[in-house]
């Protein structure tokens, strides 16, 4: 299992870093992507200690750990240099909070985060044709999610994606021990999704595609 969008402590989640990523490990997970929530406000700090925290684990476990952001909420016209200035800082993996219909993310966020190039744009809700277009061959990525909430739209970012040949992967935006999740748990939310028994190792192999081109030089 590769996880490539979770939350600690510096933002919004329940435990520091080391606990969460060895949680991960008894769990099974290969890799995991620590993505705390970020604006202008914080984005130095929460950068910095992810890399420093990574930097450690990676000494010391069996599991690729790899620090990035999630820009959540940001104006939309902003997130272009906030992506740049993330990965300036270090970080190597960007998400973006996408349009999830749970929450008031401003409209535009979802094609902002297409045309800056973000890793993965997180639960993009009932994204449109229109980004979608804009999203095939961009190199964006975009996610199910296994959080509740946010996972109302999977079928419908599933969809998209298929109708648009847009890569997916699955993620559990973890905020806390029991958002872990086994893999056979994660097979059930694709299938849950509407995405065919055929193509369910296609999205595993997309998440070991992103570690594999984010982690060259961790």
């Amino acid at each position: 299992m590769i996880d490539l969008h979770t939350h600690t402590f510096f933002s919004d989640g329940q435990l520091v870093p080391s606990e969460l990523v060895q949680r991960a490990h008894a769990a099974g997970y290969t890799a995991i992507a620590l993505t705390d929530h970020t604006d202008s406000s914080n984005i130095e700090a929460i950068v910095a200690s992810l890399v420093k925290v990574a930097a450690d684990l990676n000494r010391h476990w069996n599991i690729k750990v790899i620090p990035g952001v999630e820009l959540t909420h940001v104006p939309p016209d902003m997130i272009g240099e906030l992506t740049d200035l993330a990965r300036s800082l270090g970080a190597h993996l960007v998400v973006v909070h996408g349009e999830t219909i749970v929450e008031p993310v401003l409209e535009g966020t979802n094609r902002a985060a297409i045309a800056a190039g973000v890793d993965i744009l997180a639960h993009p809700g009932l994204i449109t044709g229109e980004d979608c277009r804009l999203a095939k061959g961009s190199g964006v990525t975009f996610e199910i999610t296994a959080r509740k909430g946010h996972s109302l739209s999977n079928g419908h970012v599933a969809l998209m994606a298929e109708k648009f040949g847009i890569p997916l992967v699955i993620n559990t935006d973890t905020h806390s021990p029991d958002n872990l999740i086994s893999k056979d748990t994660a097979v059930k939310v694709l299938l849950g999704a509407g995405i065919p028994h055929g193509k369910v190792a296609d999205i595993f192999k997309q998440s070991q595609h992103i570690v594999d081109k984010v982690c060259k030089n961790l």
